[in-house]
C-alpha cells in the first residue's frame, strides 16, 4: 500500500511538473478548447491566438484549435462566440474595437457588449502615424506634417486598417484637433495600406506601430508620432502625440479573450489563471516584440470587465465627437 501511494504521488508530481498551470491539472481539463479569431490566418491576432493554442494545450485543455471566422471587421467572430456553447470550451480572441467602439458606431450591430464575458487581456499595442515617399523627407515631426498638409490640401488623406477601427478613430481625432480636413481611406487590413504607403499613393497611415516597424530601417517609411503615455520601447526616438501637443491621443488598444456571457464564472477564472501563467513567459515576450506588441494580462476577470466598461464609455464620447457611424 505504501509503495502504491508513493508511486502514484511520484507520477502525479511528474505530470504536474511537466507543464505550467498545474492548478488546471488538479481540477481536470476540458477536452477541446476552440479559440475563435474574427480575422483571416496570417495576421497579428491570428498569430498570437495560435501561439496561445500551443501554450494552453495540456494546461487548460487537452486539445486547442483556432477557428478563423473572418468578415465584417471582426463582427462575425463575436457573433460566432455568442452562439457557441457556454461551457468554457469556446473563447474569442479579439482587438478591443469590436467590443468598445463598434457598439457606438454600428447601428445594426448583431451583438451587444453584454453578450460577452471578459476573461483576460493578452496584448497591448500603441498606434503610430507613418508616412512614406509621398511626404518630403524634410518633414520630420508631427507639427511639420500638419503645416505641410495645410499647404498641400490635395494630399490630405490618411489610410486605416478599416473604417470604425481604433486606428481610424485616432486619425479622425488628430484630423479634428489639428483642423486638417483629411479624407480617410479605409483598407481591408494593414497589408494593402502599407503597400500603397510605400508606393507613394497614400500620404500617411494610422495603424498599430508593428505594421510599420520593419520598414523604418530601410527609410521607406517614417514614424512621426506614437500614441501612449510614454514613448514606445520599439521606437524610442519617436515622440508621442502628447509630446507634440496632442495629449488626448494617448490611447492604446488591448487584445482580449472573451467567453459567451452565459459561461460559468468559475470557467472564466480558470482560463484567466491559465492565460496569466502562459502569457507572462519570456518566450511569449520574445515572440511579440518583433510585432511591436506588449504581452498584457488582467489580474482578474473583474479587472478586465472594468477596463472594458471604462473604454466603452470613453470611446462612446469620442465617436459622438467625430460624428462617425458605419453608414456615414
Amino acid at each position: 500500500m505504501q509503495r502504491r501511494q508513493f508511486t502514484q504521488s511520484a507520477l502525479s508530481a511528474a505530470v504536474l511538473g511537466a507543464v505550467p498551470g498545474s492548478f488546471v491539472r488538479a481540477q481536470g481539463m476540458i477536452d477541446t478548447l476552440h479559440i475563435i479569431v474574427g480575422f483571416p490566418p496570417g495576421g497579428t491576432t491570428d498569430a498570437f491566438a495560435r501561439r496561445m493554442a500551443e501554450k494552453l494545450r495540456g494546461v487548460y485543455a487537452s486539445n486547442v484549435v483556432v477557428d478563423n471566422k473572418p468578415g465584417a471587421g471582426g463582427q462575425i467572430g463575436v457573433s460566432t462566440l455568442i452562439s457557441s456553447p457556454a461551457d468554457g470550451s469556446v473563447v474569442l480572441f479579439t482587438p478591443g474595437s469590436m467590443i468598445t467602439i463598434y457598439p457606438h458606431s454600428y447601428p445594426k450591430l448583431p451583438y451587444k457588449p453584454s453578450d460577452v464575458l471578459p476573461v483576460c487581456t493578452g496584448l497591448n499595442t500603441a498606434f503610430g502615424l507613418g508616412v512614406g515617399p509621398a511626404v518630403p523627407a524634410s518633414v520630420t515631426n508631427l507639427r511639420e506634417f500638419i503645416t505641410w498638409i495645410k499647404a498641400n490640401p490635395t494630399k490630405a488623406n490618411y489610410g486605416t486598417p478599416g473604417a470604425g477601427s481604433m486606428p481610424h478613430m485616432v486619425g479622425a481625432l488628430l484630423d479634428k484637433a489639428a483642423g486638417l480636413d483629411m479624407k480617410q481611406v479605409a483598407y481591408r487590413g494593414s497589408g494593402p495600406a502599407i503597400i500603397e504607403l510605400l508606393g507613394g499613393q497614400l500620404t500617411c497611415l494610422s495603424s498599430p506601430i508593428g505594421d510599420l516597424l520593419q520598414h523604418l530601417p530601410t527609410g521607406k517609411a517614417r514614424l512621426l508620432a506614437v500614441t501612449g503615455k510614454t514613448r514606445s520601447r520599439f521606437a524610442p526616438n519617436v515622440p508621442t502625440y502628447t509630446e507634440q501637443g496632442f495629449p488626448e491621443l494617448n490611447m492604446e488598444e488591448w487584445f482580449g479573450f472573451f467567453m459567451p456571457a452565459r459561461a460559468p464564472g468559475a470557467m472564466a477564472k480558470r482560463l484567466n489563471d491559465a492565460l496569466k501563467t502562459v502569457i507572462t513567459g519570456k518566450d511569449v515576450a520574445d515572440f511579440t516584440a518583433p510585432l511591436g506588441l506588449e504581452p498584457s494580462v488582467s489580474p482578474s476577470i473583474e479587472d478586465f470587465a472594468r477596463v472594458v466598461k471604462a473604454d466603452s464609455d470613453l470611446w462612446g464620447g469620442y465617436v459622438k465627437r467625430i460624428g462617425f457611424t458605419a453608414e456615414s
